[in-house]
């Protein structure tokens, strides 16, 4: 049987909600954005739209 990885999650700062804000005006790439918040790009993309901003290029 396989091990389950336990996965803590990382509750939303302030700060956290401003640099994201700041990265969709910008237009930073989804995966650049991941390594630069630690975090993964579907966590990035979920906050981004409870936001009701745009995250990455629009098509």
């Amino acid at each position: 049987m396989t091990r389950k990885t336990n996965s803590k999650r990382k509750e939303y700062t302030k700060d956290d909600v401003k640099l994201l804000k700041a990265h969709s005006k910008a237009r930073t790439p989804v995966a650049k954005l991941s390594k630069l918040m630690k975090r993964s790009e579907g966590s990035l993309r979920q906050k981004a739209r409870s936001l009701g901003v745009g995250l990455g290029h629009q098509r």
